[in-house]
């Protein structure tokens, strides 16, 4: 999720962009913008500023996260699922909160106001919603402002100054409740969304009080929370977030590798596809969505996947004018009839960040679990400007919750990049997955290592199972803090969350109508160790998986299987829409005991399975009750190490413990004695001092 090096975008004159990544862009497509001496100066210059911006904002990290989509009739039960992984750097929120419904009286019409507004004022009104900076790093929130107990500024913690907003705009009379962690997840009306930043050939700064620089006022993160509180279907959270961005402005985490967004937005019916990036002026957006076929599946690993876009399609698409506006501007396109569609990755992306494969890589390998009979290539020329991969595919069998767990924990097993394999010496000798972030000896010894999706630095992973209610009158609790009666009609959307990397996690389900999130769950934070936490319970044992991974990763595998079947099992009884009237579960109490209950069991177990492991596999043993057992350490893995060229056995044959008698030497000794004993009584000695030979 984070990255420790930033470049934000700064306002010259008029017209504000991220120059650096314009300029690479207009390079492709016209050579001689790169002789240019006075806009390579400028380019240094702009660079500059960046730095500096980023000292006076403390910086804002990028997002790494993998989002997978299917839709309705691509699963065995006919719910429509999206999925984020939250890929940090080890210092993302890792909190799952709920935010609850509420209703504004909000009068007459109000323009909105700007951060330069007396802020007394605007805060005292309900008329307005605050918008904040998002740093995407723990915490994300300190404040009284949005009423969640655990954003509450805390006296335990550092950076626990209260956020002051950036901006305002007009409220609205309502919002729904919702779930949410660094992104909104999803509400009470099934609308779920999972993000994935990419790169953007556009940046912006965000408004901010130290910024003088800052142009825009929304980040993906507040577009998401918005969302979740003005839309009942996907595509009016498109709209609510495409229009949003339009008139106040968007900037994404930060340099070439963060600048833009992708988003998989779902709800009972529909999943849409959606990318933003800053406009050229970074004052608004450029935006476009592309709905998934309800039989495909679409995986987004950091970086666009809609390509040639209709905008007199608007079944299938829903876009910004600057789409292509801008395109004519930059002289990038001209016309459909010219040109023919405008291919938006092509366009609008940077391509891939970090390496070469780091996108890719991680498409073709959801794509090969999905539908292994397309066997799509694992190599290709540049992922920006050749498609070699589909925007989506129809699965080669339906799926469920559980083969999305499964697609998380992927590390391309079986294959050729496996991260796990026997003879791959990067993982040890017992076959880690985890390849750590580079520090300072990568700078001398240069290298990347693959990027797999299942990853050790992940805050959580969901997935939203979003559905079409069942015919049932649900009885609504008034203490649920959602809109009443409206899953009488909605029904419930699953979240299905995973506290830290989902290679060692339990997925574990909540809903929207829940009065509140289990404490283990709505808790965490990386720099305090805490039994109590969900989030530790679960990177407690994947840490400790690592010692000895390939053993390991067997208990741990079981362990998942078994709490998750439980899980849906346990759903299923919930909302079995085939259960009679009279015994389907309508009291919300008796569904958030059971949830809370389930929940509390896999924390409670994670901690347990941790202790299990340190017994079972302790010092390199593998130990039961009745022995311990040596298993030292693989074959392949003593060779390549070299431990045949170790010292060589000891010199001295040994002879314990039961040595052989030599008989010579014995007889010869015996000889010796009778004629010493001889000669010493032939001379009436007694004491052997007179003995003389």
């Amino acid at each position: 999720m984070m990255m420790s090096k930033t470049r934000l975008v700064t306002r010259t004159g008029a017209a504000t962009s991220c120059h650096s990544c314009r300029h690479r862009h207009h390079r492709r497509r016209s050579s001689s913008s790169s002789s240019n001496v006075v806009g390579l100066l400028l380019l240094l210059l702009l660079q500059l500023i960046f730095v500096v911006q980023i000292l006076t904002l403390g910086g804002v990290g990028v997002q790494a996260c993998t989002v997978f989509a299917v839709g309705r009739n691509a699963t065995i039960d006919k719910s429509v699922m999206i999925s984020h992984s939250n890929d940090g750097e080890f210092d993302t929120d890792p909190r799952l909160v709920k935010v609850n419904a509420a209703y504004y009286d909000i009068g007459n019409t109000i323009e909105s106001q700007s951060s330069s507004q007396s802020q007394s004022q605007s805060q005292s009104s309900s008329l307005l919603r605050p918008i904040y900076y998002s740093p995407e790093t723990y915490p994300r929130y300190v404040g009284y402002e949005r009423n969640i107990s655990e954003y509450y500024p805390k006296e335990n913690e550092e950076n626990q100054s209260t956020f002051i907003p950036i901006g305002y705009i007009p409220q609205v009379s309502h919002t729904y409740a919702y779930l949410e962690e660094t992104y909104g997840a999803v509400n009470e009306m099934q609308v779920g969304i999972g993000e994935s930043t990419c790169s953007g050939v556009f940046g912006a700064a965000p408004l901010n009080n130290n910024n003088s620089n800052g142009t825009a006022l929304f980040s993906i993160d507040e577009l998401t929370k918005i969302a979740m509180e003005r839309s009942s279907t996907a595509r009016q959270a498109i709209e609510i977030m495409g229009s949003l961005a339009e008139e106040y402005g968007f900037y994404g985490a930060g340099e070439f590798e963060g600048t833009a967004e992708s988003l998989a937005v779902s709800d009972t019916q529909e999943v849409w596809i959606f990318h933003i990036l800053a406009d050229p002026t970074g004052k608004s957006a450029i935006w476009v969505a592309e709905k998934l076929d309800s039989n495909q599946f679409a995986v987004i690993a950091n970086m666009f996947i809609i390509r040639e876009v209709d905008p007199l399609n608007t079944e299938r698409y829903m876009m910004s004018d600057s789409v292509h506006s801008v395109a004519i501007e930059y002289g990038w396109w001209t016309s459909t009839e010219k040109d023919g569609l405008l291919d938006f990755t092509k366009t609008y992306s940077d391509g891939e960040y970090s390496h070469k494969y780091y996108s890719g890589r991680r498409v073709w390998g959801a794509y090969r679990l999905v539908s292994p009979s397309l066997d799509m290539p694992s190599e290709y020329v540049d992922l920006q400007s050749d498609p070699v991969y589909p925007f989506s595919v129809v699965p080669d069998k339906k799926l469920s919750q559980k083969d999305l767990f499964t697609f998380h924990r992927d590390t391309y097993s079986k294959t050729k990049f496996d991260l796990q394999a026997k003879g791959n010496l990067a993982g040890g000798p017992f076959g880690s997955p985890d390849r750590w972030k580079a520090g300072p000896n990568e700078a001398v010894v240069k290298g990347n290592w693959e990027r797999p999706i299942g990853l050790y630095r992940t805050s959580d992973t969901y997935i939203v199972q979003s559905k079409k209610a069942a015919q049932h009158k649900l009885n609504n609790n008034s203490n649920s803090n959602s809109t009443p009666a409206t899953t009488a009609t909605t029904g419930d959307a699953i979240l299905w969350f995973g506290p830290s990397s989902p290679l060692a996690t339990v997925f574990v389900p909540f809903i929207v109508r829940m009065s509140d999130i289990p404490t283990s769950f709505r808790s965490g934070h990386q720099s305090i160790f805490s039994r109590s936490s969900a989030f530790w319970a679960a990177c407690y044992v994947h840490n400790i998986a690592n010692l000895k991974w390939s053993y390991m990763i067997h208990d741990i595998s079981k362990k998942q299987n078994e709490l998750e079947n439980a899980s849906i099992n346990m759903i299923k009884e919930i909302f079995d829409e085939g259960a009679e009237e009279e015994d389907y579960l309508d009291d919300i109490q008796t569904i958030e005991d059971m949830l809370i209950n389930n929940a509390e069991k896999i924390v409670t177990t994670l901690w347990l399975l941790a202790d299990e492991l340190i017994f079972k596999y302790a010092d390199g043993f593998v130990n039961t009750k009745e022995e311990s057992k040596q298993v030292g350490y693989p074959t392949w893995w003593l060779e390549k190490v070299g431990y045949e060229d170790g010292p060589p056995p000891p010199p001295t044959t040994p002879k314990c413990c039961n040595p052989p008698k030599n008989i010579t030497t014995m007889a010869n000794d015996d000889a010796d004695n009778n004629i010493a004993s001889s000669l010493l009584l032939r001379r009436g000695g007694g004491s052997t001092d007179h003995l003389y030979l």
